[in-house]
């Protein structure tokens, strides 16, 4: 079982753009994945001596936009691990499958498949997602090199604060953008400055300017308070004598982020705090991966559920399911699909009593479909009506959910999304056990899911908690 916390930032798939990113790596990543589609397009029509004419050329562009916005820009780190680079191959399979579903579909409607091979296009449905995952996994390596082939931009902050050391950490850490930090510019004595930031103090805000000039500084980020300050306008001023781009970055930190990102209201910046991770294209492709797996499962698992209905009818009065209401989307209340592995069937609505190890209401065949989460199964139903998502935080009984939201910030942002069959917190080892620090540590991980979500997230814990259920033992 998993236990040690892992930091999710190495499973965001999203690529992400840069204010100080170069105008040609950002071309350059965002026409990877959608050239590649038409590249391979090409050489299976040459392999099988098919010319570019009016049915092919128009698969062609739909396969490039299709794949602009179904896989978006091509992520700059490369995985760190094995199984990180199995779960984006999974992940491109599975948004290539979208593209190739909404291709055929066109096709068809248009009247035109049938004036292409069938060997063009199983060649081509086949080979695409290899080379697009063989270009994710080595197109970044090109890109760096790339990228520092020419002389480095140079770089000064002004703030030696803890905003300032995060930001020159993640520029150095961020090869591809070709950047140096020089160092800070503050006013403040060496001792109240971050260790460090310490010693890389240029000087004071003041001379910020006749150092820009001196040295040809590029870029100049401000992780100072956007205020109406004298010191902040004086420097904004300075500034202008300058040819460096400048920015301001926010500092944030006061707020935990969930799905950050920044929009126009009418023209008026904003600052999403706290955003469902799934609106537009990227709830779509949750919702259809919900139904193609719950569907899949269901499908493939029937025989054993059949089984586990059998096998608790039979050793135990009661009904073969247990519904209970727990929280779902929203905070709306929803019937969760469980088979009963208990003599009770608390609703959960006003009061719910935790199972404990070795608790006598656990019948024989209920201790192991618990100890296996077979009991778990029927929610495929829930996922497929809708109330559910194969991945996501746990729902808990509504008693559970009136008690800790008093107890715990930011508990109920956890209902930003479906509640889930499994989830980060449960890969993790935090699937049982309702003392607050267990607790604690369950809405922390899902909120880390709801900040870091992708699909290929969603396979990782898929893949996880096949692994994980089967020697989980805080199950009981």
């Amino acid at each position: 079982m998993i236990n040690q916390r892992q930091p999710l930032r190495s499973y965001d798939r999203s690529a992400g753009v840069s204010a100080s990113e170069p105008t040609s790596l950002f071309v350059l990543k965002s026409l990877l994945y959608p050239v590649m589609p038409v590249l391979t397009l090409g050489l299976c029509m040459l392999a099988w001596r098919e010319n570019l004419d009016g049915p092919y050329f128009l698969m062609a562009v739909l396969a490039f936009f299709g794949a602009a916005d179904v896989l978006d820009a091509l992520p700059m780190s490369p995985p760190r691990a094995r199984s990180m680079a199995i779960a984006s191959l999974l992940d491109i399979i599975f948004r290539w499958s979208l593209v190739i579903a909404f291709i055929w579909a066109l096709l068809e409607i248009a009247g035109i498949a049938n004036q292409l091979r069938w060997e063009v296009l199983v060649s081509w449905a086949l080979a695409t997602p290899l080379v697009i995952w063989v270009g994710r996994l080595y197109a970044p390596h090109l890109f760096v090199r790339a990228s520092n082939s020419g002389a480095p931009r140079k770089v000064v902050i002004a703030g030696a604060n803890r905003l300032g050391a995060k930001l020159a950490r993640n520029l150095q850490e961020s090869p591809w953008l070709n950047m140096e930090v020089l160092g800070f510019f503050d006013d403040r004595d060496s001792g109240r400055l971050p260790e460090e930031c310490a010693n890389r103090v240029l000087g004071k805000l003041t001379w910020m300017r006749d150092y820009i000039a001196r040295n040809s500084i590029d870029v100049v980020y401000i992780t100072l308070p956007m205020t109406r300050h004298p010191r902040i306008t004086e420097l904004l001023q300075s500034l202008k004598d300058s040819t460096a781009s400048v920015y301001f970055v926010p500092d944030l930190t006061m707020c935990d982020l969930v799905q950050p990102r920044f929009d126009l209201v009418n023209g008026i910046p904003v600052v999403a705090v706290c955003e469902s991770p799934f609106y537009g294209g990227r709830g779509i492709a949750k919702r259809l991966s919900d139904i193609a797996i719950s569907a899949t499962a269901i499908a493939l698992l029937s025989p054993v559920m059949l089984a586990i209905a059998a096998a608790v009818r039979l050793t135990s009065p009661g009904p073969v399911i247990f519904r209970q209401k727990r929280y779902g989307l929203d905070g709306k209340e929803i019937v969760v699909y469980k088979f009963r592995s208990m003599t009770v069937t608390e609703d959960g609505n006003k009061s719910y009593t935790q199972v404990t190890r070795n608790d006598a209401r656990v019948t024989p065949v209920g201790s192991f479909i618990r100890a296996t989460s077979l009991d778990e199964l029927p929610q495929l139903f829930n996922v497929l009506e809708g109330t559910m998502s194969i991945v996501g935080p746990r729902p808990h009984a509504v008693a559970v959910n009136e008690q800790y939201r008093r107890l715990i910030p930011g508990y109920m942002l956890r209902h930003k999304v479906k509640p889930g069959i499994t989830g980060w917190a449960q890969v993790n080892g935090f699937r049982g056990g309702d003392d607050i620090g267990s607790m604690r540590s369950r809405i922390e991980h899902d909120l880390e899911y709801l900040q870091h979500w992708s699909l290929t997230l969603d396979l990782m814990i898929i893949l996880k908690t096949a692994m994980v259920v089967w020697n989980d033992r805080h199950a009981y």
